[in-house]
């Protein structure tokens, strides 16, 4: 047994004499204590394998490291090693594990440890990683096969449109990966990150990243309506984990929507959507009401009493005009305006300081999870988009945006990707 075999509490243990801990926790590999699929267990951790990946229906944590790799291998081999190594790592991380045989202090002094070391003696955290491979892994933008797998790209993961309003930053946006890393610790939620970044290294590049905080929905009914940036209770209505019949029909990819590696899996799409907070908070309530369409104390739909009572899009006020205004940002993102489509959302806020004019960047990193985003994120999106859409795109700007095939759980001994590049 190696230190870097060992939870990193229990090696905390271990080494300040506390032998007691070795039969607690310190255990190898698939001995480490698992939770269940959908939730975690009392130690802090969250199962890494299953049927799907975590950090999609589990429930939502405090922080978030997001980050878009740009793959520079031309190599398929190396890329499919790194994807190996990224999982084997990724595993240990989400157990409480330190990277790699030497982990943070264990290995050789003449080398670099295999572990970055900043999360060690702290918990699991409930980190979660999820990764995502975007259109450009599949083709480049001459159309060539990269890695000869073009042919399984998915319909579904056709590029996004052009959606009025949008301001993208391309240094903000795209990707060949992605990876979502969630934990209740931001340092070991940016533990992660960087471990898979230097693990890339040589082979992949990190393109762009977020940092966020704040949970913006609930993923679980055990969990309370969170505020975002704008002081309004977000995510009230978002799909639960606890719902199998809504995730089946609106969140994992079914057999035969599309190629057999999919199946079990998710789209993700991720917008950085800045909120134009100086003007919003000399914005009078009763206005900012009206755009969202809920009371800000509450979380009531406008004419009602509580957070979770029906949305009436219909009823009226004594002069006709309808409760809830035709622009009101609940109505268009309402799945009774789009075709029945739903999103799981998993979004959280973010500050960036301030732009050179002194106002602060900062507002919502948008992640959604979806079976089809043709018929979900483009359906829901083309309702709010443009001036003549959500009354609340006067005060939000989309400036970065991304697509990912995220591809099902890992099963033990697997590897994200197993199922992709084994195809072809």
């Amino acid at each position: 047994m190696t230190p870097g075999h060992l939870s990193r509490r229990s090696l905390l243990g271990l080494l300040g004499g506390g032998a007691a801990a070795v039969g607690v926790g310190g255990v190898g590999g698939a001995a480490v204590a698992r939770a269940t699929e959908t939730g975690d267990d009392d130690s802090g951790t969250v199962a890494f394998h299953g049927e799907h990946q975590a950090g999609i229906t589990t429930p939502a944590q405090d922080r978030l490291h997001f980050a878009a790799f740009d793959v520079t291998t031309t190599s398929r081999d190396e890329l499919v090693a790194m994807l190996k190594e990224w999982t084997a790592a990724a595993e240990a991380m989400c157990a409480g594990r330190d990277v790699g045989e030497g982990g943070t202090a264990g290995g050789p002094a003449q080398a670099p440890p295999s572990d970055t070391g900043e999360a060690f003696g702290l918990p699991a955290a409930k980190l979660t990683i999820t990764v995502g491979f975007g259109p450009s892994l599949f083709t480049d933008a001459h159309g060539k096969d990269r890695f000869g797998i073009a042919a399984q790209r998915p319909a579904a993961l056709a590029d996004l449109p052009a959606f009025p309003g949008d301001a993208l930053d391309p240094e903000r946006s795209g990707g060949d990966l992605c990876v979502q890393a969630c934990a209740d610790d931001p340092q070991v939620a940016v533990h992660a990150i960087r471990n898979l970044a230097r693990i890339a290294r040589g082979k992949a590049n990190v393109r762009w990243s977020q940092l966020g905080f704040g949970r913006t929905s609930t993923t679980s009914t055990s969990q309370s309506t969170p505020r975002n940036l704008m002081g309004f209770k977000d995510g009230t209505n978002n799909l639960k984990l606890e719902d199998a019949g809504a995730l089946a029909k609106s969140v994992w990819v079914a057999p035969g929507d599309g190629p057999d590696w999919m199946a079990g899996g998710s789209y993700l799409v991720a917008r950085r959507i800045r909120m134009l907070i100086e003007p919003w908070d000399s914005t009078p309530l009763a206005e900012q009401e009206r755009v969202i369409g809920r009371t800000k104390g509450t979380g009531a739909p406008i004419g009602r009493e509580k957070e979770f009572d029906a949305l009436d899009l219909e009823a009226t006020g004594p002069d006709g005009s309808p409760l809830v205004d035709e622009k009101a940002h609940v109505r268009l993102a309402h799945p009774s305006t789009n075709g029945g489509a739903e999103l799981l959302r998993r979004g959280y806020s973010f500050t960036d300081g301030t732009d050179g004019l002194g106002r602060l960047d900062a507002g919502l990193f948008f992640l959604a999870y979806q079976r089809d985003p043709r018929a979900q994120f483009v359906r829901i999106q083309t309702s709010l988009a443009g001036r003549h859409g959500d009354a609340l795109n006067e005060y939000i700007q989309h400036n970065g945006s991304g697509l990912f095939a995220c591809p099902p759980g890992v099963r033990p001994g697997g590897w994200w990707g197993e199922g992709l590049f084994a195809t072809t």
